[in-house]
Parts: structure tokens; C-alpha cells; sequence
């Protein structure tokens, strides 16, 4: 099937319209259906005992002190601590529960015989059905204004005094009135999760979390759609098939390719200057490893290391200095910079390699954006430590723009957020500044363009995480933070991919520059097509509108599509490594490259879809389920693309090469990332899947659970994958630091490029 690179460039343009229209229109939704935040909360005699202030001063607590990063609150966070909304949940229909027992036997309700039992479940179920709100004011019965100052005492002194056994350090929230605060937005979220949306049969969050002893079980179109996307799945994989082989796509050969060696290319000054940005990575990955260990490990010891509570020496209480808020806060951001800044410096490296051309003053922006990333970065993580302190006034708004916003992905303060964006712009402008040859000659649709279109959606979609303040109603919060993480992981990230994949091969020779167009025109327009209004199946238990269920299940199905094609071009890659001979010399990157595609597959095909299904998602939703899905994705896919850029990056510009550390440090990763998965994240997610839907979801996410013996050994049986990544990552940063002192001498800019590439790409094939 013949299909012109004009009329997949059109059709790109018409999958975009369509997305801005259709995710505009749920942004006007979201604003108009979010759950209402109460003027009051009243008790049965109309005293008032919560405010709509207070509901959103709790939301503040929970941003700043880094709550989300210990447990979650809808599902969303953290999987350390528990879910704040079911949680709140279960600990207000135990409350109520023992409250009717008082008041109506005079016993406790676990001592009443089970008809007792029965006539008091149906009392708090009733209480929890009639929530909805009249004038901007929900009336509480008895039972309700009780089990609410419960519920409040609990979180003083979990979050306030501490608890060792949890892993709350002391003064995790500082005082005890701002724990109340919490408690109120958690509670006011549980009210949420509980009560029926006006004129629908459902709450707000589709009746999620899973709470039957609340009334809270899956509705019929959860189980309707999981159906249909049951049969989407598996019509839409033999569409990928059937477009992969109809379409008319070249595939990477070296069989008769006069492949070009790097000690043949010049090395340009903006080239070297990008050299230096892998370094910077090699550290903040070694950094995000170990931190990643150290929260591995809290899951066995809450409140120590291997025993040791205090620092020798110091005095200082582990657990105080490094609580698992901080650490997985820290984890999170160094995964997004590392990678981000070996992408950012592959391309600001690939321009001169396929143009031969050196702008004035290049290499010195270079260096100086290099600069202005390590400040922002060391800026952010030191803000979050310093915002989670209290080092800024608690009252004012500097601790959400210097220090901690406290949002899974955006933990770092909004001023840090705006330097990265204008890091993304400047890298942009430098990227055009060096294809600019390309730029002028080739159409719209071309390479370069693709590569800049990818990077600059990227900063785009970053934008979104403007769109809200602490003061904005969580599920909007929600609706604006998805944005900026799905579509980078699912829109953005896979187009910069499917950019930077093609224009390497280019500069290898290994695809002509016109078939590597087509083929990321086809794979944006299947993957903006579809993982843009994907986004929606994280919009199904967070307060947004029902026209999410069916959207979300369609079009998150539908993201198999573009990963099926994923998946045929690492197959492909490989055949064409296999026959490239022992003399081609970009062996390694190849590696990566075809890793990075396999791993797409199984992590946000094979481990993401499944949990996708509503009714799966529905008892999984923030299990340990989709930390396998999010490990094997993030580093799989993406991480080992920016890792083979980087190997790319250091092959041109390392005189005397040597593959051998980092071989080992590949088949580390990949061994130690398959281990992690496999054998002890996933097998504990199923055994959460089951417990939600046994017991409830509250259950799957209690201390209780953790310390199960047997899940107690899965978090054992992690530390042999751990181990062995960290050992990679210390290999490959030993092995950058050996390679920096045998950097190429920078060639004269003013002559011309001797390299085949250069020509090669300049030159408008067929």
C-alpha cells in the first residue's frame, strides 16, 4: 500500500485538530464537573465542623509535606503508605460502624452476633448514600460527625507524633492542627469516592476505591467497556500487523552500505561541548540508583538500613534525615533529568553530524545551557529538601515556587519548572540553529522538522503543569498534572523516539533519509492519534465525567497500535545488526537501540494494557502492578534510548574505543531490570490485585499486607535485579570518566566534512 509522506503530514495535522478538540472540550468539563468543594461541613444539629477553607488548606499539607510521595490519594502517588482516600474511607465506615453499635446494642460491633452485624452495615451504607450536598453545605449524620473527628485524631498521630512502624518520621506534618487539615482533604475526598454524582447511579470516582462495606463495588460500564476493550485489543493488534506489512516502509540494512567510521567524521566544537552532558547524566543516574535501593529497602525496614537507625557518629535517626517521602521525591526527578539531559545532548550532538554546519558561537551556548541545567536541577532537589523543612514560610506561597509543589512528577517548585521549560525552548533554538541546512531545504514534514516538532510538544505539554495552584480542586489538579505525565510518556516521549531513532540510522547510512521520514510520520500520526485521548483511562477514579470510561478504553487499547510497529522495528534493528559483520562500528548503540524498543513493548504494551482493562484497573489502580508497568517502561524504553544515544554520543567522540565495560553494563540493566519485574515487583502486585478484591482495596494497601511474610520475601528476592542495576550504573560512570581522558581533538569547523553521512543526508533521495 502506497501511502505519500504529504498525506501522512496531513493526516498528523488532522489527528492534532482532533486531539486539541476533544481534550479542550474535557478541560471545560473538568472545571464544570469536578466534585464540589463545600462551603461546610455540618454535623446533625448544624454546628459546623469542616470548612471548604479547610478542605483546601489540608490540600496544601498534603502538597507541601510531600504526602503524595509517601502514600496517595486517589489511587495517585506514592504505594509506601496508604491511600489517603481509602484510607479515610475504611477508617470513617469503622468508626460509624462501632458508633450504631454503641448507640443502638450497647456493644462493640465486632462482639455483635451477625444480624446485629447486618442491620448496623446497612445503617452506615445508608448514611454514606445520602451525601449529597444542598446549597454548598453537606449534612453529616451522628455517625458521620464522629467517625470524622475520629479520623482526625488517627491522622495527628500518624502524620504529627510519628510512627516508626509506618516510616513517618516525627513532625512529617508539623503541627497538629495542619494534620486536621489533612485529614479533612482526605475525608472530603473519601466523601467524594462515596456519594452518588447528581443524576448518575455512581459516586464521583465511578465507586472506586473497591470498599463494599461502604457501598462501593464496580457499576456496569466498567465491566461493559473492559469487554469491548477486550475485542479492541485484539483487533487492534492484527491492524498494527496488517499496516506494518501493507505499508510501504524500508527497513535499516547495512548488507552493502558503505557505513561510514566515526575516526572518519569531524568532530565539531558544539559536538564536544554535548559530549559533556553525558557525564552529568552518568551522576544523576548513579544517584537516582541508589536512592532507588534505599527505597527498595524501606519496604523491609520502615524506620532503618540494614538495622542501623541512627548514622554512627552522627547521631542523626535515619528515618528523620532521609524519610521515604524525600528519597522517592529525589528518585523520581533524577529518572526525568537523566534522561532529559542525555537527550538533550544527542540533540544538540546529531545537527553538525548530518550537516557538517557549525553556527557561530555554537559550542558556547551549549556549554552554557549545560550550566544552566545543573543549576536548575541542583536548585529543585535542594528546594524540595529545604520546602519539606520548613524553610519557607508555611503561609506564604514560596515553599510551592522555591521548594516542594509535592506532586508525583512536578514535585519541584513552579520557579524550577519555568527553568526547565525555558531549558526546552533554548535547546529547541540551538537544535534549529544547527539544522539549519536541513530547515531550509527539506519540506515541513522533513527529518529535522519531525525532531523539533517532538521536542518542541514537549515543552508544550509542560506547559499544562501551569494550569493549577495548591488552591485548585484536587480532580482538576489531577486532570492538568496527567497532561503533563501521560502525554509525555505516551504522546511526546514515543515521538521523540521514533525522531531521534530514524535520523540516527540516517547518519548511519543504514536508511534513507525520505524512508525514515515516512516512517515517523506514520508512527507520530498512530501514536498522537491514539496516546493523547489515551490519557482519559486516568481520569476514570478521580472525580472527572463519565465520557472518560468509554474514551479511555478505546483509545488506551488502541496505543497498541503504534507499539506493534515498535516492536516489528527492533526485530528489524536486529536483523540488521546481525548481518552488519564484526567491522560495523555502532554494535552498541544498535544494542540499546533494539532494547529500548523490546522493553516499549513488554512495559507499556504488554504490562500496561492489561492493567488498563477498567474492570482490572478498577481493583489495581496504584498497586505494585503498575510499578512493574512504570519501571519497564520509563527505564526500559525511554531510559535505554537515552543511554544509547549516549553510547552514540561517546563512539564519535572517544579516541581508542573500548565497548567491553559498557556490554557488561548493558546486559546488567537488562538482567537486573528483568529480575526486579518479573520476580519481585509484579508477583507482589498480583498478590495485591487479589487482596483488593477479596478484602477491599484499603486491605492491599495496609501495613498488614507489606508485612505478610510472603510479600516480605518478594521485597527479599528484589535485591539481586536491584544490585545488579546499580552495579551498571556504577560501571557505565566509571566507564565515562575513563573515556572523558581520551577525548578526539575538535576539528577546524571551517573545513569541509570529509564524512559520507553528511552528503548523504543532505542529498534528496527517492
Amino acid at each position: 500500500m502506497k501511502v505519500t509522506r504529504r498525506t501522512l503530514a496531513k493526516a498528523l495535522v488532522v489527528a492534532f485538530v482532533v486531539n486539541l478538540v476533544v481534550m479542550g472540550a474535557g478541560a471545560a468539563l473538568a472545571y464544570e464537573q469536578a466534585p464540589p468543594i463545600p462551603d461546610r461541613i455540618v454535623g446533625p444539629d448544624g454546628e459546623t465542623i469542616a470548612t471548604g477553607d479547610d478542605v483546601q488548606a489540608g490540600k496544601a499539607v498534603f502538597q507541601r509535606d510531600g504526602l503524595m510521595n509517601h502514600g496517595s490519594i486517589l489511587g495517585n502517588g506514592a504505594y509506601f503508605g496508604p491511600d489517603y482516600t481509602a484510607d479515610t474511607l475504611d477508617l470513617k465506615t469503622e468508626a460509624m460502624r462501632e458508633y450504631y453499635a454503641e448507640e443502638r446494642y450497647g456493644d462493640a460491633y465486632g462482639d455483635l452476633p451477625p444480624e446485629k452485624r447486618a442491620a448496623v452495615d446497612s445503617l452506615v451504607k445508608s448514611d454514606l448514600d445520602d451525601g449529597t450536598p444542598g446549597d454548598g453545605v453537606i449534612e453529616y449524620s451522628a455517625a458521620e460527625a464522629y467517625a470524622h473527628a475520629q479520623v482526625r485524631e488517627v491522622y495527628v498521630k500518624r502524620y504529627h507524633e510519628g510512627s516508626d512502624a509506618r516510616g513517618v518520621p516525627v513532625g512529617m506534618i508539623d503541627s497538629k492542627e495542619e494534620a486536621r487539615r489533612f485529614a479533612d482533604f482526605a475525608l472530603w475526598t473519601a466523601w467524594f469516592s462515596h456519594t452518588d454524582r447528581p443524576g448518575a447511579d455512581h459516586s464521583y470516582t465511578n465507586d472506586w476505591p473497591p470498599a463494599p462495606a461502604a457501598g462501593n463495588t464496580p457499576g456496569a460500564s466498567v465491566m461493559t467497556w473492559s469487554v469491548i476493550a477486550m475485542v479492541l485489543l485484539v483487533a487492534g493488534a492484527g491492524v498494527g500487523v496488517w499496516l506494518y506489512t501493507s505499508i510501504d516502509l524500508s527497513e535499516p540494512s547495512a548488507a552493502g552500505v558503505d557505513v561510514p567510521h566515526p575516526d572518519d567524521i569531524d568532530l565539531l566544537p558544539s559536538q564536544s561541548a554535548a559530549l559533556w552532558f553525558v557525564p552529568v547524566a552518568a551522576l544523576l543516574f548513579l544517584a537516582q540508583t541508589l536512592l532507588g535501593g534505599l527505597l527498595a529497602h524501606y519496604y523491609i525496614e520502615r524506620h532503618a538500613f540494614f538495622g542501623l537507625e541512627t548514622i554512627p557518629g552522627l547521631g542523626v535517626d535515619v528515618l528523620q534525615l532521609l524519610p521515604f517521602a524525600m528519597a522517592k521525591t529525589w528518585h523520581i526527578d533524577l529518572g526525568i533529568l537523566w534522561i532529559a539531559t542525555l537527550w538533550l545532548g544527542a540533540g544538540l550532538f546529531l545537527p553538525p553530524l548530518l550537516t557538517g554546519y557549525e553556527p557561530d558561537n555554537q559550542a558556547t551556548y551549549v556549554k552554557g545551557l549545560l550550566g544552566a541545567l545543573v543549576v536548575v536541577a541542583v536548585g529543585g532537589l535542594l528546594g524540595i529538601w529545604l520546602g519539606a523543612h520548613g524553610v519557607f514560610d508555611a503561609g506564604g506561597d514560596l515553599w510551592w515556587i522555591l521548594g516542594n509543589e509535592g506532586l508525583e512528577y512536578l514535585e519541584v517548585g513552579k520557579l524550577w519548572q519555568v527553568g526547565l521549560l525555558v531549558g526546552f525552548l533554548v535547546w529547541a533554538g540551538l537544535a534549529a540553529r544547527g539544522l539549519k541546512p536541513l530547515l531550509k531545504r527539506e519540506e515541513p514534514y522533513g527529518l529535522a522538522h519531525m525532531i523539533l516538532y517532538a521536542g518542541g510538544s514537549i515543552a508544550l505539554l509542560f506547559c499544562a503543569g501551569f494550569m493549577f495552584t495548591p488552591q485548585t480542586n484536587i480532580a482538576v489538579t489531577e486532570f492538568w498534572r496527567w497532561w503533563v505525565v501521560h502525554m509525555w510518556v505516551e504522546g511526546a516521549f514515543e515521538f521523540f523516539i521514533v525522531a531521534v531513532v530514524a535520523m540516527t540510522l540516517v547518519s548511519m547510512n543504514l536508511l534513507r533519509r525520505r524512508s525514515a521520514e515516512k516512517a515517523v510520520l506514520l508512527e507520530a500520526l498512530l501514536v498522537m492519534g491514539t496516546g493523547v485521548i489515551g490519557v482519559s483511562h486516568h481520569y476514570w477514579w478521580i472525580g472527572m465525567p463519565d465520557v472518560w470510561v468509554p474514551l479511555g478504553s478505546v483509545f488506551s487499547t488502541l496505543e497498541l497500535i503504534p507499539l506493534v510497529f515498535i516492536l516489528f522495528e527492533a526485530i528489524n534493528e536486529y536483523r540488521a545488526l546481525a548481518g552488519s559483520g564484526e567491522s560495523f562500528p555502532y554494535t552498541l548503540p544498535f544494542m540499546f537501540i533494539i532494547a529500548s524498543g523490546v522493553w516499549n513493548f513488554v512495559g507499556a504494551g504488554v504490562l500496561g494494557f492489561f492493567i488498563n482493562l477498567p474492570l482490572i484497573n478498577y481493583y489495581e489502580h496504584g498497586t505494585y502492578l503498575t510499578v512493574g508497568h512504570a519501571h519497564a517502561a520509563m527505564f526500559g524504553a525511554f531510559g535505554f534510548l537515552a543511554l544509547g544515544m549516549a553510547t552514540y554520543v561517546l563512539r564519535f567522540t572517544v579516541s581508542n574505543w573500548s565497548g567491553r565495560r559498557l556490554r557488561w553494563a548493558f546486559w546488567l540493566w537488562n538482567v537486573g531490570l528483568a529480575l526486579m519485574v518479573f520476580v519481585s515487583v509484579l508477583p507482589v502486585g498480583f498478590l495485591q490485585l487479589e487482596t483488593a478484591f477479596t478484602q477491599g482495596y484499603d486491605a492491599a494497601r495496609s501495613l498488614a499486607f507489606y508485612n505478610r511474610p510472603l510479600v516480605q520475601s518478594l521485597f527479599w528476592a528484589r535485591l539481586p535485579g536491584d544490585t545488579m542495576i546499580i552495579a551498571g550504573t556504577a560501571l557505565f560512570a566509571y566507564d565515562v570518566a575513563a573515556k572523558l581522558r581520551a577525548r578526539r581533538v575538535v576539528d577546524d569547523p571551517d573545513r569541509v566534512p570529509t564524512a559520507g553521512p553528511v552528503r548523504a543526508f543532505l542529498q534528496d533521495d527517492d
